[in-house]
């Protein structure tokens, strides 16, 4: 058995410049924790593969393509491969999420 907590996982260096950890990365799917303070966006950009949001703490806006939601705490949110999205938070607390990608992603982001 391996027990990842995100304290002690990697940090992943990105291009927005919010904190994610790496807690799983395999061949067949990656497993990001990601916190954004209050004020902190994501850049709009697409990925290869599908991703999908899972809401751990707070209140945050997910915008996927021309649609935009406020989700909170307990929410799952798809994300389409190849659809221009980002995530922002402009609650007052922490916004914490789970960040997962099915299949693992071998091509890079694009910035949009």
């Amino acid at each position: 058995m391996k027990i990842t907590s995100y304290t002690g996982a990697e940090k992943k260096d990105n291009p927005h410049g919010v904190t994610v950890h790496k807690l799983y990365d395999t061949e067949h799917a990656q497993v990001m924790h990601m916190q954004l303070k209050p004020g902190e966006a994501l850049k709009k950009h697409s990925t290869p593969v599908d991703v999908f949001f899972y809401v751990l703490e707070g209140e945050g806006i997910v915008e996927i393509g021309d649609e935009q939601q406020t989700v909170t705490k307990d929410m799952l949110i798809e994300s389409p491969a190849k659809v221009p999205h980002r995530l922002l938070n402009e609650s007052d607390g922490l916004f914490r999420v789970l960040v997962t990608k099915v299949p693992r992603q071998t091509e890079p982001t694009k910035m949009v």
